[in-house]
């Protein structure tokens, strides 16, 4: 009996032992498990958000499709995109823009710098113009080319070793001598969607997690957003479909169109187009449009964003006549022709 009592006492011993070294390392590890909260910020959804079918998107594009010209002073800001790899965007100083467009794919963009012409540039659907009409004269330069045909990004000649002034200068001008009229025209003027063709057309939902822009937003907070996208695949062969464009539609408090991206025949993205500020645009004939658009083309490594200045001064809808899309070379600026330059490197290779 007494062997039991102490056989007892011993393992009574050991399991208060044991709960004395437990109650040790939780006191000691506790504030590191339980005793301090970190606090996860999840962005908030934004809310209401809408509901919406096929035929009320394509209602919305068409909505936007019906404008047949605009003509207005713009700000103009361009960000050259080609060190973008290595987090470097060489941003160019904001100017003062004419812009006139007609459909089909016309448009007429006069840049400015203090009254001062710095460029001008025209489409008339199937050729661009381009003039650089500023800085040093071995940089001044009238370059033409065929929309539907791809170029080679357009270097400027000799080397740009002096002041800042002048390297500065140097890769404005090569901004400008690739800068492609006609992609504006797509942005602006967007291509309706024509439901008795042969392009399909798929709904989805997604989810994008955004800075926060709202007015009394804190700094740094963020949101996610909600979108419908709606894809456009053209078949060129059955069994076969390509990705032709790729509408994004904001869903909160309404539908509003907010993004077209634009892809290749190898389903490469080529063009990139952002909407915002939607208000209403121009004085006698009016119409609910963005304010503000940016374009990116990630492949000619340049962005552009754009802004009417004057929402009420905006013209629409008035009809031009042919000569105004097509540029002159009335400076008598050397001339550089993309289509025989490519036909002359055909030729020699």
């Amino acid at each position: 009996m007494l062997k039991n009592s102490d056989a007892y006492r011993t393992v009574l011993s050991r399991l208060l032992l044991t709960l004395l070294v437990v109650s040790v390392l939780f006191l000691s590890t506790g504030c590191g498990l339980f005793g301090t909260k970190r606090k996860v910020t999840v962005p908030q959804l934004l809310t209401p958000l809408s509901e919406a079918g096929r035929d009320r998107l394509f209602q919305e594009v068409n909505r936007l499709s019906t404008v047949k010209s605009i003509h207005g002073k713009v700000d103009i800001q361009f960000e050259d995109t080609s060190f973008a790899s290595t987090g470097i965007a060489d941003r160019y100083r904001l100017v003062d823009g004419t812009l006139t467009l007609q459909r089909p794919g016309k448009i007429f963009l006069q840049i400015q710098f203090i009254l001062v012409d710095i460029a001008q540039m025209t489409s008339d659907g199937e050729q661009f113009r381009v003039a650089v009409l500023q800085g040093d004269d071995k940089y001044k330069r009238f370059v033409k080319g065929t929309n539907s045909a791809v170029y080679p990004k357009l270097e400027t000649e000799g080397t740009a070793t002096g002041t800042a002034k002048e390297k500065t200068e140097k890769e404005t001008v090569s901004a400008l001598s690739n800068l492609r009229p006609q992609h504006l025209t797509d942005a602006f003027m967007i291509r309706p969607i024509e439901t008795n063709g042969s392009l399909i057309y798929a709904q989805s939902e997604f989810f994008q997690e955004e800075p926060d822009t709202r007015a009394r937003a804190k700094k740094d907070s963020r949101i996610m957003r909600s979108y419908y996208l709606l894809d456009e695949f053209s078949q060129p062969s059955p069994g076969e479909a390509k990705l032709q464009r790729r509408f994004w539609f904001d869903r909160v408090g309404g539908i509003r169109l907010a993004r077209v991206q634009s892809y290749d025949g190898r389903g490469s993205l080529i063009t990139d187009v952002a909407y915002f500020n939607e208000r209403t645009l121009g004085s006698s004939t009016t119409a609910s449009l963005p304010s503000r658009v940016e374009i990116t083309r990630p492949q000619d490594q340049y962005k552009l964003s754009i802004t009417y200045q004057d929402s009420s001064s905006v013209e629409l809808n008035r009809e031009y006549g042919p000569k105004a899309f097509v540029l002159e070379n009335k400076w008598k600026l050397p001339e550089v022709d993309l289509d025989a330059q490519n036909k002359k490197v055909t030729a020699n290779q």
